[in-house]
């Protein structure tokens, strides 16, 4: 499996037998890759950074809400959560999506905005890998992230959401969750590749660069 980071919180996740993209942002946000291909798209919530599936071309498979769903041998689980601390008042839904491919299972969180409860935790126990938001704005702030990361225990963390030279709109660095975490800074890498054998035995933070054109 090959994971590469597009921008804000959008990942190409290629598979054996599929490519999901998740969450394409508009240019707007500053990062603009052109046309892109998959299999399925995942959409967290729609507002314009996270479902701008006008970039993608081809036939595919749009996820845009709770539920289980299979396609081309990928098992996907959106659950239901919201975008603030207030049940969604201020900035409405969120679907944080389970992602089951290639025997590993991935979490796309979104633009989660709170502590997810026990017995969501508990849905979303076995996250192998989990690409988390740390920049702070229209999502937790790293405290929590950092302390979900302890709950759920992955074995990779991939962070996403945060500010970049590419990003128009204001949010915090990734060095903000790293000094949480106390990993001190990592260097960026331009893809992932992670397979079940390959996966790390304890819960390691890989930090990915975009692919600028």
């Amino acid at each position: 499996m090959e994971i590469t980071w597009l921008g804000h919180s959008c990942f190409r996740i290629k598979g054996k037998e599929a490519t999901v993209i998740t969450d394409p942002c508009h240019p707007s946000l500053g990062y603009s890759l052109g046309r892109l291909q998959a299999d399925i798209v995942t959409v967290s919530h729609f507002h314009p950074g996270h479902c701008y599936v006008e970039s993608i071309s081809g036939s595919f498979k749009e996820i845009k809400g709770a539920g289980e769903y299979e396609v081309k041998g990928v098992f996907i689980t959106g659950i239901g959560t919201f975008h603030d601390t207030e049940q969604g008042k201020k900035r409405g839904k969120n679907t944080v999506y389970l992602v089951e491919m290639d025997g590993i299972t991935l979490c796309h969180l979104g633009d989660l905005g709170h502590l997810p409860p026990p017995e969501l935790i508990e849905e979303m126990s076995g996250v192998e890998v989990l690409m988390l938001p740390v920049g702070e704005t229209s999502t937790f702030n790293v405290r929590i992230a950092v302390e979900l990361v302890k709950h759920l225990t992955p074995r990779v963390v991939i962070p996403m959401h945060y500010k970049t030279p590419c990003l128009t709109r204001e949010s915090e660095p990734v060095g903000k969750f790293l000094k949480e975490m106390g990993t001190g800074e990592i260097a960026a890498q331009p893809k992932l590749s992670v397979s079940r054998s390959t996966l790390p035995s304890t819960t390691q933070v890989f930090v990915l660069h975009y692919p600028q054109k």
